[in-house]
C-alpha cells in the first residue's frame, strides 16, 4: 500500500485504514462529521482571533465569505442588514 500522508508513518496508517474499513457505515459518518465539525469549530475560532472585535453575526459572515466566496458573504451581509427585526 502506497502511503497517503507524509507525516505518518506507514505502520500507523495502515493501522489507521484497518480500522476504517472495519468500522461500520455508520462509524464512518459519525468520524466524517466530527471532523467537520472540529475543522468549522478552527475556522470560525481563527476568524474570532484575527478580527477580535467582530460580532457573532459578522463572524459567521466572515465565514461565508472565506469559504463560499466574497460575493456570497456580501449577499448575506446585504440580506441581513434589510431583515426586519423580530421583537
Amino acid at each position: 500500500m502506497k502511503t497517503q500522508s507524509t507525516d505518518t508513518h506507514p505502520d500507523i496508517e495502515r493501522v489507521q485504514v484497518d480500522m476504517l474499513r472495519k468500522a461500520g457505515a455508520a462509524e464512518r459518518v459519525r468520524l466524517a462529521r466530527s471532523l467537520s465539525q472540529s475543522v468549522m469549530q478552527m475556522s470560525w475560532n481563527a476568524i474570532r482571533n484575527a478580527n477580535p472585535g467582530a460580532s457573532e453575526e459578522e463572524v459567521k459572515i466572515l465565514f461565508v465569505a472565506l469559504n463560499y466566496g466574497e460575493a456570497l458573504g456580501d449577499a448575506l451581509r446585504a440580506y441581513l442588514a434589510d431583515r426586519i427585526p423580530v421583537r
